[in-house]
């Protein structure tokens, strides 16, 4: 029996198989399509298929069935969630969630954007649109520790000593303040200033014969360095205001009362240059009445004091009247406390790294101590003097350099020691975070004003269409979008406004300052739009040369240097490499880079005027030709030039001419008071007494209308 069954079971294999492989019986249409049961489809292998590299079989391993299917997006839902709500959380838009719902018990008809869901049908719409649902938890923001390291109360007054006075120079350019505080320390510093112009705040400690000492703020008086000015103002006792007897009050003299006025410190008025004879002390104290700086003489409180920098006439009598007011003032600091200062200037040594100028204002810097300016701290290393000399202290009211930063502070930052490189840290984490929190808020106050715009965009389009029922409004929003879609303008365009990328390095943090004040004045976008790509303090990098490559740009430096593989660089990348010690040979030079930038403008220059006299005609060949007798009032008429044919004011040809005749000859010019007859090369009605213009077009090179006052 067994080997009976045996045989039947071989037996309907066979059948099974051949009924497979067999084509000679065709399928009847009531068979279904799939293969009987137990039947393969089956295709020849290649040699290769089934063998491994050594021949050998390999398993089949079968492929997992959701290996394509991505992820599931997650929505988070609530309860009482409404239609509109729903989309907002799908990120879809509300004719999503009718169309998730269509063919279901909802009634689509009577929902809308403010109707209240049930949970189920919130959990439909989720499903229908292939996405999963989470209940949305409650999660309580945690809110960061604030780390900041303020400016200590003020000390006990019992601890309190007598300090020097910080007094800052002030006025207008060339007025002589460097001059004046030369002659005061026994230096030649304007000598050495690029153009004779201060261009960086300078800080020196000056000692009187008296014994008194004095730190001096030397500030530009150049237009461009406003900011410097008003920096070297905030951290001031008293400002000496430098005006030159012959010239008189200027531009930078009234910005730089008002700088004083707005710091609130009192003022004493050098007049300098009185030993020149066009010399006018008296006009200059009068014209500042009209600036409330009102002299003793007329009732005031201001010093007055007449002076000779270059000749030295008169500079102890300011000496004293500085030192009698600073005693008046009663400055006093705590030398002992936490130290605390201001970044007056700041800059990159090569052998030094972040350099600092600060004036102290409280407690005494040593080495080794740890401070902290902005975004950047510093373990002092280093402390060097106005000449350079190494200090071991700089006390309240002392101008020192500070070596060891390990970023470069930006100037005017407020200096404040800590106890640890671990608490500077901290404090420089939090200022960092603080910032990115607040650039987070102000960009996301713009996304939400972006949104509700949207939002309101959004209604305005539907509120023609609230009448209808969500089919028919879907329809009517397909057709509007497919229209606009089809009168879309193509997104990629070649711009065609002229720009111009530049790099800016500077020598010091104020320089790079004043320069960026300079351009945010740039006013001819029209023309050429100037695109700042990067700033820096320190002398041209390789960074730059490619940042220049890549925005085909321009390098700028003041006051700093590129060493020789640098400049192969720039050439050999075709980068212009332009450094200038001058400001405003700077500021000249980017004003004639733009100007190149400008495509060439045409002009009109009038060659000579002629009057038509009277009309007649001539045979040339078979042809009549129509000449006009003409006299030349001014000029010439040349006949490679352009001409115009004016009756009044209205033009009525502009064209060549096809015939210059002198009595009977062809000439090419006729000049003045001489008569012509000349033929155009087109058929106007030409009258006696009209005009006849000759001119030639001159490509002349454009000119931006920026103007940064200077």
């Amino acid at each position: 029996m067994k080997r009976m069954a045996a045989v039947v079971r071989r037996a309907l294999s066979v059948r099974r198989l051949s009924s497979c492989l067999s084509p000679a019986v065709p399928p009847s249409p009531a068979w279904s399509p799939v293969p009987p049961f137990g039947c393969y489809q089956t295709r020849p292998l290649s040699a290769k298929q089934g063998k491994g590299a050594s021949g050998k079989s390999q398993k089949y391993t079968p492929k997992p069935k959701n290996l394509d299917k991505q992820e599931k997006q997650g929505v988070e839902i609530r309860q009482n969630m409404t239609v509109s709500e729903l989309a907002q959380a799908m990120n879809r838009e509300i004719d999503h969630v009718y169309d998730a719902l269509l063919n279901t018990s909802l009634d689509l008809d009577q929902l809308e954007p403010d109707s209240v869901l049930e949970d189920r049908w919130i959990k439909e719409a989720v499903k229908r649109s292939g996405m999963k649902y989470k209940w949305a938890t409650l999660v309580e923001a945690k809110v960061r520790e604030n780390k900041d390291v303020l400016r200590q109360p003020p000390p006990d007054p019992a601890l309190l000593v007598s300090r020097p006075a910080v007094v800052t120079i002030m006025g207008h350019v060339d007025h002589g303040k460097t001059t004046l505080l030369d002659s005061l320390r026994k230096t030649q510093v304007a000598a050495m200033e690029a153009g004779g112009i201060t261009q960086h705040i300078g800080a020196f400690l000056v000692q009187l014969p008296s014994g008194e000492k004095i730190t001096f703020l030397d500030t530009p008086g150049h237009a461009a360095f406003s900011a410097m000015r008003a920096r070297g103002a905030l951290v001031t006792d008293i400002v000496i205001l430098v005006v030159a007897a012959d010239d008189g009050v200027m531009k930078q003299t009234v910005e730089s009362i008002q700088h004083a006025k707005t710091a609130k410190v009192p003022i004493i008025l050098a007049v300098n240059k009185c030993d020149k004879p066009q010399a006018d002390p008296q006009r200059v104290k009068e014209e500042l009445l009209a600036h409330d700086v009102v002299c003793e003489e007329f009732g005031g409180d201001v010093q007055a004091i007449h002076v000779s920098a270059l000749k030295g006439d008169n500079l102890m009598e300011l000496a004293e009247a500085t030192v009698t007011l600073a005693e008046v003032l009663e400055l006093r600091a705590d030398p002992v406390g936490q130290v605390e200062g201001t970044v007056i200037e700041s800059r990159t040594d090569k052998g030094k790294g972040p350099v600092t100028t600060a004036i102290i204002q409280r407690g005494t810097l040593r080495k080794g101590c740890t401070l902290v300016a902005g975004k950047a701290w510093a373990k002092v290393r280093f402390l060097f003097d106005e000449n350079g000399q190494s200090v071991n202290e700089a006390g309240p009211s002392v101008a020192v350099e500070i070596v060891g930063w390990k970023e470069l502070p930006s100037a005017g930052e407020e200096i404040v020691e800590v106890e640890s490189e671990q608490r500077a840290r901290e404090v420089v984490e939090w200022r960092i975070y603080a910032e990115e929190q607040e650039k987070l808020k102000g960009e996301q106050q713009a996304i939400e004003a972006k949104q509700r715009q949207h939002q309101e965009s959004y209604k305005r389009e539907r509120e023609g269409l609230a009448h209808l029922s969500w089919r028919q409004r879907k329809s009517a929003l397909y057709r509007a979008n497919k229209h606009r879609i089809a009168h879309r303008p193509s997104e990629r365009h070649e711009s065609a406004e002229l720009s111009l990328p530049v790099v800016i390095k500077g020598d010091v943090d104020g320089s790079v300052e004043a320069i960026l004040n300079i351009l945010e004045s740039y006013d001819a976008d029209q023309q050429c739009q100037m695109d700042i790509v990067h700033f820096g303090v320190g002398d041209v990098s390789e960074n730059d040369i490619n940042l220049a490559e890549t925005f085909s740009g321009t390098i700028y430096g003041f006051n700093v240097g590129a060493n020789k593989s640098i400049q192969q660089m720039a050439a050999k990348k075709g980068i212009p490499l332009k450094l200038h010690k001058v400001i405003y040979k700077l500021i000249d030079d980017l004003k004639e880079e733009v100007n190149s930038k400008l495509p060439p403008a045409v002009e009109e220059n009038v060659v000579g005027e002629a009057s038509v006299l009277a009309m007649f005609e001539v045979t040339v060949g078979k042809k009549k030709v129509l000449v006009a007798g003409c006299r030349v009032q001014k000029g010439q008429l040349d006949k490679r030039m352009k001409f115009r044919l004016t009756r009044g004011r209205d033009v009525l040809w502009e064209g060549s001419l096809t015939t210059l005749k002198h009595h009977k000859d062809d000439v090419q010019m006729v000049k003045t008071g001489m008569e012509c007859g000349l033929s155009l090369d087109k058929d106007i009605d030409i009258m006696a007494g009209d005009e006849i213009v000759c001119f030639e077009e001159i490509e002349v090179q454009q000119k931006i209308t920026w103007d940064p006052g200077f």
